[in-house]
């Protein structure tokens, strides 16, 4: 008998010092018999946080069994939440909705208590996923509200945070960011409990993401990088942050981190499918850019098979395979399905503004750029401004409204040029370095291509680089060279050997030698260096 209080005492010891690994092995040797219910809390609280997911349920049903056994209802409710919640995150909705329910129950005849607030935060996250905004944000208040009457800094920073998810997916932007901005406040003060710490983190950072709040999400991103760092290495947390941080890096225009990141995180968290989800749809995104299309299909499918709508980014894949009817018939299911006013539809219409003008249907194209004008203007951030800009650019070049497509493609490009997102600056240049061709100004046209050309294949993206390369079409291009013949040029002056070009360009290497040679004929030179200062010399490396 003295033994085995030791053993707890030592367990309950590394439990307080959020020693998990420590706490987890000595609670696992005790016969689960005898232990009482505040330990059997104490393992599934180490078993999460190491990831050992089917283990923290088993061990917190146990000790929700051993408190109602003993009529603490109290601590039975915190259990049946906290199973409401992993449940909740494993996907698994019919479970969560049960032990709602009976924390519900449990708490319905009480005194008001901090558990109500709890119950209110945990009612407010279910409702925020069933799209049911106004009762999210009336659960928020209330548990904000309870925390502070008690005293309880993890409950006020919930319901803060909570709320302003809230108002953001109800389209209120600044209202919501601020709040979520006051709820970090918290955080990084170190007011919080390491749990909710990582919630508030996580939120944040996807928040700042989902409403493309470049400058929050660069403050936002290191603070939560730097504190997933401190963490155990099995621990839930830098596995859920690093699916933000991959989105964060593929901002950056810093792909392979970016897939590495997105691949990790799809390998750590198989216990959340929804966070699976969105990492392997991540993967897709980058593959897509890259020019890697078969891996794109595989990651998009992976995501689709785990819940997640994978779009806009297969509609994208699709318009990237020549198949514009089909990526516009794809946006238009996922539009019908995603409630007008959220920040997210913003994303499915810059898309369907670009597949409805490959696919030559102009009145499409224009309905979906005036409904992301619109979200722009409510929501106000500077991204979505852009991205606005870009498709309306897009649009009155389609329609040969020279004028006002220069007027919103010069915008777009200042503004992601502030923002520092290179791939999107490159494809807003793009789009205006046609518009002055076709403007007359051919010179400064060829400015902007060649500065989108270099942007896109200093990236990796062969696609948008061969496109690019093609508009160029000759134009301006010395001793006869093709538009391929300078792409091939450009790699080679930039020091890619033949299998890399070939890599680049998605060709054989037997293509890439066969340009390499004609380039040498044209250019009148017998080797790559000489080739190189031809290129430097005449603005094409």
């Amino acid at each position: 008998m003295a033994g085995r209080i030791a053993d707890a005492d030592r367990a309950r010891g590394a439990l307080r010092r959020e020693s998990w690994a420590e706490a987890y092995e000595e609670l696992r040797t005790l016969d689960p018999a005898g232990m009482e219910p505040r330990d059997l809390e104490g393992l599934a609280d180490a078993a999460w946080w190491l990831s050992r997911s089917d283990e923290s349920v088993a061990a917190r049903q146990r000790a929700y069994a051993g408190y109602t056994a003993t009529g603490e209802d109290l601590r039975a409710a915190w259990c049946a939440g906290r199973l409401c919640m992993e449940h909740f995150f494993r996907g698994e909705a019919a479970l969560a909705a049960g032990w709602l329910m009976r924390a519900q129950r449990l708490l319905r005849d009480q005194p008001e208590r901090v558990q109500h607030g709890y119950l209110a935060a945990t009612e407010s996250t279910l409702a925020l996923a069933r799209g049911e905004t106004g009762e999210a944000v009336a659960g928020a208040e209330r548990a904000t509200e309870i925390g502070l009457r008690f005293g309880d800094p993890d409950l006020v920073a919930m319901g803060i945070h909570l709320q302003g998810l809230g108002l953001i997916d109800a389209g209120r932007v600044a209202e919501g960011m601020a709040l979520l901005d006051e709820a970090m406040t918290s955080v990084v003060a170190g007011e919080l409990g390491t749990f909710f710490t990582g919630v508030v983190y996580c939120a944040v950072i996807a928040a700042c993401l989902e409403v493309s709040d470049v400058g929050r999400l660069g403050e936002w991103n290191e603070a939560a990088g730097r504190w997933c760092d401190s963490l155990p290495a099995d621990a839930p947390f830098p596995a859920i942050c690093r699916v933000n941080r991959a989105e964060a890096a593929s901002l950056r225009g810093a792909w392979p981190e970016a897939e590495a990141e997105a691949t990790r995180a799809a390998r750590e968290v198989r216990f959340n499918s929804r966070v699976a989800a969105r990492a392997f749809y991540e993967t897709g995104e980058i593959r897509r850019r890259v020019g890697n299309l078969a891996g794109a299909e595989e990651a998009f499918a992976r995501a689709h098979e785990l819940g997640l709508q994978p779009q806009p980014g297969l509609a994208l894949l699709r318009l990237a395979q020549g198949k514009p009817d089909a990526a516009l018939r794809a946006l238009r299911v996922a539009l019908a399905d995603e409630p007008a006013g959220r920040p997210r539809r913003a994303r499915l219409l810059a898309a369907q503004v670009e597949a409805a003008l490959a696919a030559g249907d102009l009145d499409a194209a224009g309905q979906a750029s005036r409904e992301l004008d619109e979200i722009a203007g409510r929501l106000g951030t500077p991204a979505l401004a852009a991205a606005a800009a870009t498709a309306g650019g897009a649009l009155r070049l389609a329609e040969g409204d020279l004028p006002a497509a220069l007027e919103c493609l010069r915008a777009a490009c200042a503004t992601w040029q502030e923002l520092r997102l290179p791939y999107q600056t490159a494809q807003a240049r793009t789009l205006y370095g046609t518009a002055l061709g076709r403007a007359g100004s051919e010179e400064d046209a060829l400015l902007e291509l060649r500065a989108a050309l270099a942007a896109f294949e200093r990236l990796g993206a062969a696609g948008d680089a061969a496109r690019t390369a093609a508009l160029l079409g000759g134009e301006g291009l010395p001793r006869g060279l093709t538009a391929r013949e300078a792409e091939v040029l450009r790699l080679v002056a930039a020091g890619r050997t033949n299998r890399e070009v070939a890599a680049a360009l998605v060709i054989s290497e037997h293509t890439v030698a066969r340009h390499v040679q004609n380039i040498f004929a044209k250019l009148d030179v017998s080797s790559r260096s000489a080739a190189t200062a031809f290129a430097f010399e005449h603005g094409l490396a």
